[in-house]
């Protein structure tokens, strides 16, 4: 886990199965884990995670669970079955939709003989700034909500959180928990960090250095990796500045 190719997470955040085949061939050997979001999972449909699965790869399937407690424990429970490491939930669903979760993939898990995955809770998202939490009727700064939020998360069993790296170094003074994980999405190059033009439609971003200097355990990178002429060469980019920091 202290290496840097197992804090990495690329997100395959594209529309089509060859495309997402294409950045796993060229990138496989060179990091951790894929992440599979909203975008792949809609076009491909979970059949995309079973075969980055069997293909031997780490999956964080990002898809941010936010219903009723009984819906996001079955779910949670499918996800257990598709064999990803880590899945997510939005914190803002309450303590019993988190409670359930936690308790549907350990039954589940337990029942079925599968490696139990890790539950995230999704806090404040990395494109939201204190001027979008009051319109969403929150008057607390983007740090509070996010403190606010891990802590509900950690009271009912959650692995631990997705947060922007701007919070990160509050959540580990405020959440002593051991193990307690916290991923980092929103990460980008120095050369693309000191240029806001150019963070795209995030908004509390840092680099991965800062970040895992920070304290986090995992960082997400995108469009910087997959965007890019030569996604290898910036896969090792990522993996340098990390590799500088742990």
């Amino acid at each position: 886990m202290n290496s840097a190719k197992n804090r990495l997470i690329v997100a395959l955040d594209v529309s089509s199965v060859d495309e997402a085949r294409k950045i796993f061939r060229l990138l496989r050997g060179s990091i951790g884990m894929f992440k599979i979001g909203s975008q792949l999972f809609t076009a491909a449909g979970p059949s995309i995670v079973r075969e980055i699965v069997d293909a031997g790869a780490e999956v964080f399937l990002d898809l941010k669970f936010h219903d009723i407690p009984n819906t996001v424990a079955a779910a949670s429970a499918e996800a257990a079955r598709l064999g990803v490491s880590l899945f997510n939930v939005h914190a803002s669903g309450g303590a019993e939709m988190m409670r359930r979760a936690t308790e549907a993939i350990a039954e589940t898990a337990a029942r079925e003989n599968l490696r139990r995955p890790r539950l995230l809770a999704v806090t404040v998202l990395t494109s939201v700034d204190a001027a979008t939490l009051v319109e969403t009727g929150i008057s607390a700064s983007p740090e509070n909500q996010v403190l606010a939020l891990a802590t509900l998360a950690a009271s009912c069993g959650v692995d631990g959180v997705v947060a922007s790296g701007h919070e990160i170094e509050a959540l580990r003074r405020t959440i002593r928990r051991e193990n307690f994980l916290i991923v980092t999405p929103g990460v980008r190059l120095r050369s693309v960090a000191k240029s806001p033009a150019q963070a795209d439609d995030q908004k509390r971003v840092m680099t991965p250095a800062e970040a895992v200097r920070a304290g986090a355990d995992f960082i997400v990178a995108g469009r910087q990796i997959i965007g890019a002429l030569d996604p290898v060469a910036a896969t090792q980019s990522v993996l340098a500045e990390i590799e500088q920091a742990v």
